[in-house]
């Protein structure tokens, strides 16, 4: 059982307090994937980013660390459902047989129960919100509840994780600015390309076990374009982002701002190693400085517009 609860999956990160838990504790914080951050970081930059580019970094600052406790508390609450959904899926894929419901750490029952747990957490950050932005933030379970069942019935599978990841713009927007805009939709489109194309290269982990039990995947659906259509995806993105930011500030030194963007996700995919898992997932969690990359576009413009 010590093996289950402490080598849950080979990606795993889990060091400093998380690898000292015990091991009952251990497999709940595995369970919310809290040895994984790249997860939660990846769910609030969106939510940073709305609330930057509606100019609410001098205004609402206290706010964006509210959103990344609901960020920590959300993605572990959506992991844990999601695994508790795909427990007979991920016990016949190799890099998550040993996730703790599927390995048998943990009992589906108390997997709820946790699962409560982080919904708490995630409540306390909600009643800081404006009404708005809570209502918002309410109408994401629909999506999100629907999500672990896309991978059965759609290629796409991480369009659906896209609309799910980029909430937290919408959700950071209204939390400043009562009206949505213009700016607001193309920045929520242009998160959907972004977590398109960097959830695309996470898939390609693990194309030949989802091949082999029916699980489908942009990665699959690709084939060997797998860059081109992340390339694609990121220029989308870019594209969105660079129409937000015209429409708040049309001038050539505000698209400026996204070039350090830019440069990351060209480098990204020049070097992808399409068929080297461990270079895949390490491109992956590089989409955490192009969260930063884009936060800090944002608050360029939100902050001068």
């Amino acid at each position: 059982m010590e093996t289950l609860q402490t080598e849950i999956v080979p990606d795993s990160q889990h060091k400093g307090l998380v690898g000292k838990l015990p091991p009952a504790l251990r497999a709940y914080a595995l369970l919310a994937r809290f040895d994984r951050p790249i997860g939660w970081w990846l769910l609030f930059w969106p939510c940073a980013w709305g609330v930057l580019l509606a100019g609410g970094m001098k205004t609402h600052w206290p706010l964006i660390l509210w959103m990344l406790l609901g960020a920590i508390a959300m993605r572990g609450a959506g992991c844990v459902y999601n695994d508790i959904i795909d427990r007979d899926l991920d016990a016949q894929v190799e890099r998550t047989r040993l996730r703790p419901i599927a390995s048998g750490a943990v009992s589906p029952r108390a997997a709820w129960a946790w699962l409560v747990l982080l919904s708490f957490i995630g409540l306390v950050v909600l009643i800081q919100l404006r009404l708005e932005a809570r209502l918002v933030a309410v109408a994401s379970l629909a999506p999100v509840a629907a999500y672990p069942f896309m991978k059965r019935i759609t290629w796409w599978p991480q369009a659906w994780l896209g609309i799910v990841f980029s909430w937290g713009a919408l959700v950071g927007w209204f939390a400043v600015m009562s009206a949505p805009s213009g700016a607001m939709v193309l920045l929520y489109f242009g998160s959907i390309a972004w977590v398109i194309g960097y959830d695309t290269i996470y898939a390609l982990q693990d194309r030949e076990d989802d091949a082999l039990i029916g699980v489908r995947s942009s990665a699959l659906r690709l084939g060997a374009h797998v860059k081109a259509g992340v390339a694609v995806f990121y220029a989308l993105a870019l594209s969105c982002w660079a129409g937000a930011f015209w429409l708040l500030r049309p001038q050539l030194m505000g698209l400026a701002a996204l070039l350090p963007a830019a440069l990351h996700f060209a480098w990204q995919i020049l070097s992808l190693q399409v068929s080297n898992g461990d270079d895949a997932l390490a491109k992956f969690r590089s989409n955490r400085f192009a969260g930063v990359l884009v936060a800090l576009a944002c608050a360029v413009i939100g902050s001068t517009a």
